[in-house]
């Protein structure tokens, strides 16, 4: 009698879930309900003050001016936990406008600047971990995961395993768009607390920056934080591109 021929698969698509050692569906189960909680309150909260959602975005000013600081803080932290690589929304500019005296979230400086880039540092770390999943699920796919396999990505590693929580922290600091260090973190599979722990200083160090100069400067001081923070990306960029390529050609003379 014959046996009926196995069939085997040498390259599957995609690489099992357990290789990486995270739960992708856990995560996205505990982020839809965070966001849902976080809806869901500042639904009833708005309704407190006669409005609906379409209300508020018929007229937002209007509405966050009637609102109190909880609401506010609120509605900040639903818009930043989206912000993410998958949905690209600026932030900088509504930090800047809850920091600002006219938003009446606090009298005090010292307040404000708390209130703001606590709410916002964490709401980001959010949004970031939610980055880190989405990445590591793409990475699940074979061809994608031959990225690891390339000489650059081998430079790319080694130059981020030297200090990759500083590195992290600077870059939360900085406001670069596309944030390359968060995938180099997922592709390198960096573990999630320190990953989320320089998430969190780093957004929090930026926020607290525009917060700050904001409500010192009234509605220009946004303008002069972005500068600020936008020679300290130039400078930053300048020194670490100048690690990462003078290291790799120094590798190229030996």
């Amino acid at each position: 009698m014959e046996e009926s021929p196995t069939k085997t698969i040498d390259s599957p698509e995609t690489i099992p879930d357990e290789s990486d050692g995270l739960s992708v569906k856990r995560w996205l189960t505990a982020y839809v309900t965070y966001l849902l909680v976080l809806v869901i309150t500042a639904t009833v909260m708005l309704g407190g003050l006669g409005v609906s959602w379409r209300g508020f975005f018929d007229d937002p000013r209007g509405v966050t001016t009637a609102a109190g600081p909880v609401l506010k803080l609120l509605i900040f932290a639903i818009y930043i936990s989206l912000a993410c690589t998958f949905f690209p929304i600026p932030t900088g500019w509504l930090v800047a406008i809850l920091a600002t005296r006219q938003a009446n979230l606090s009298d005090s400086l010292i307040i404000t600047t708390l209130l703001v880039a606590s709410v916002g540092a964490f709401a980001s770390t959010v949004a970031n971990l939610h980055d880190f999943h989405l990445f590591t699920l793409v990475l699940r796919h074979r061809r994608v995961a031959r990225l690891r396999e390339t000489k650059f990505y081998d430079r790319a590693a080694q130059w981020f395993s030297r200090r990759p929580f500083a590195l992290l922290v600077i870059f939360n600091i900085l406001p670069i768009p596309i944030d390359v260090i968060r995938m180099l973190a997922a592709t390198y599979r960096y573990p999630l607390r320190p990953f989320a722990a320089a998430n969190f200083i780093g957004r929090w160090i930026r926020y607290a920056v525009i917060a700050a100069v904001t409500f010192v400067m009234g509605d220009n001081g946004w303008l002069i934080a972005a500068a600020l923070l936008g020679v300290a990306v130039i400078l930053a960029g300048v020194k670490i591109a100048g690690r990462f390529f003078g290291r790799r050609s120094g590798e190229v003379q030996v």
